[in-house]
């Protein structure tokens, strides 16, 4: 059982990508699925997560309004879109699984996707 993700990449400050999250075959149903992202020297942070339930949804302050996350129960994927880059958003980002709410809170994510890298340049 693994989540893999995908979509990282260079943007200039700006510019939009789109990462992809897609749990193995057979994974069973995921309660909560987020996305963290880690900058060099800094500690891993909460960027956006999604319950199965449509439309319970949860961002952090620095991304609300750009970063839209979205996910497919029957699939077990989560994307997560990213618009108005900034430098700042630089960072490896990491797909995650929860079975618990609190989605915010690091303490409780099982599994963890092998991070995508995603650049913004100035």
């Amino acid at each position: 059982v693994q989540l893999q993700a995908s979509g990282g990449g260079l943007v200039q400050a700006g510019g939009s990508l789109r990462l992809s999250c897609a749990a193995s075959e057979g994974t069973r149903s995921i309660y909560t699925m987020g996305w963290f992202r880690q900058a060099p020297g800094k500690e891993r942070e909460f960027v956006a997560a999604a319950s199965w339930r449509p439309g319970s949804v949860s961002y952090a302050d620095s991304v609300k309004g750009r970063f839209r996350i979205s996910r497919d129960n029957a699939k077990n994927t989560v994307s997560l879109q990213m618009n108005s880059l900034k430098p700042d958003d630089t960072a490896i980002y990491y797909c995650a699984a929860k079975d618990t709410q609190s989605p915010q809170i690091i303490n409780g994510y099982y599994l963890w996707g092998q991070g995508t890298l995603v650049t913004v340049s100035s």
